[in-house]
Formats: C-alpha cells, structure tokens, sequence
C-alpha cells in the first residue's frame, strides 16, 4: 500500500461532542484543530496528535444503540505514563494511556478483535498491503501507527457492523495515493472486502470504504491537501 501519510486516522460517532472532546484532549493529549462541515446531519471536530486526526463526528440526531461490534479500543503512547491505564470516555469508548515506546508503541494503536492470527493477517497484511509489526504477536503497521488484533473465540458477528453511524469508535482512516488503485486491488482479493466504490467529495478529497473479515470500517482518502489535485 502506497501512503499519503505516515499514520493511521481514527473516527467515532456521538451526539455530545463537548463531552468527548474533553475527554480526549485532557487524557490523550490530542489537540483540538477544527471543526468541518460533513453533512446536515454531521459535523466533525477533528483533533490531531502527530500528524493524525481523531475525528469526533457530532451526529445531530439521535444515534441507534451501541452494537457489540466495532475496533474495541484505543491505545495511546504518552511520554509520562509508566504502567498501562485504562480510562473510558463519556461514550463508552476505551482509551488506554500507554507508556511510550512499550511495545515499540510511539503513537497509537487501534485494537479489534479477530479468532486468530491467520485471519487477521489474511486481510490487513495480504489484501490491504500493511507490513507486519514483529514486535506485537498480531499487528500491522499504518506508518507510526498500529493496527493490533486481539485474538478471541468471542468476535461480534459482521452483521451487527452493518451501519457504521452509531456510538463507539467506528473507522479507521488510511490516506493513500490512488484510492481507486487501492480500492480495485483491495476487493481484487475479495469481493465482500468491499464497502463503498470511490467517490469525490468536491476538491477536498476522494474516498472509498473497505470492511475486514469482521465487519470493521476501512476509510480510504485521496485527500488534496496531500497527494495534489484529484482526478477529473
């Protein structure tokens, strides 16, 4: 896989954005940035830590309920941390403070759920392209970022991720060079891997989606401001 960025974008869903916002500014040290303009229905506060962004996408109607399904949490390198702490944020979400360097973690690692090592690697190493981290037992890596798997008989069942507006942390964001190059090789391995076909959104950027074996939202982004004018 061919990089726009040296690190992985995380997005979540709520209805009190001030709440949440709060949380991860004082106990994950990211920093507000701006707030843009999806929709009618969404607005995202987006908050960077290195180069990455935790978009905190304010739903302005009721969400569904939380589904068991989804990334279960997020683990972020913090240089004054010396033993793992596990906080949750006003919506339910994990964050775990790390120390810095553990691991070989210096940024953050988004963690979900597989059945096994095999089926982890068959999607995220073999179709998406990431290279495997040797240091963890089950982990790509998106630039400084990390994608981890937690190996459980327990794995929420694909349907239940079928609508990715709802509470929790619902996507992951990899910016690419070529979304549509990406996106044919990616659902090339196999077709279900596929979500949402390539899209243009004005001149900002060109987005597709991907979903992994265990229903986990994939956002693939040509954003300009990165990879220079988008394609006609």
């Amino acid at each position: 896989m061919d990089l726009a960025k040296n690190s992985l974008d995380v997005g979540l869903f709520t209805n009190t954005p001030e709440d949440v916002s709060a949380f991860w500014v004082e106990h994950a040290g990211v920093q507000f940035d701006h707030v843009l303009p999806v929709s009618r229905e969404l607005r995202q506060h987006r908050h960077t830590l290195d180069g990455a962004v935790l978009k905190i996408n304010h739903a302005k109607d009721p969400l569904p309920p939380r589904g068991t399904a989804g990334y279960l949490r997020l683990v972020v390198a913090c240089p004054n941390v010396t033993d793992p702490q596990i906080l949750v944020d006003p919506d339910g979400n994990e964050l775990v403070r790390w120390p810095m360097g553990r691991d070989g973690i210096t940024h953050w690692a988004l963690e979900l759920a597989t059945p096994s090592v095999e089926a982890f690697m068959t999607f995220y190493r073999d179709a998406v392209g990431l290279p495997v981290d040797e240091t963890l037992p089950c982990a790509v890596a998106c630039g400084q970022s990390r994608i981890v798997g937690r190996v459980t008989p327990d794995v929420p069942d694909r349907s239940d991720n079928d609508v990715m507006v709802r509470p929790g942390l619902r996507y992951s964001t990899i910016q690419v060079f070529d979304v549509d190059a990406e996106y044919a090789r990616i659902v090339g391995h196999d077709p279900a891997y596929g979500a949402q076909e390539p899209r243009t959104l004005g001149k900002t950027a060109r987005i597709a989606f991907i979903r992994d074996p265990f229903g986990n939202w994939i956002e693939l982004s040509q954003r300009a401001s990165l990879t220079g004018a988008l394609p006609e």
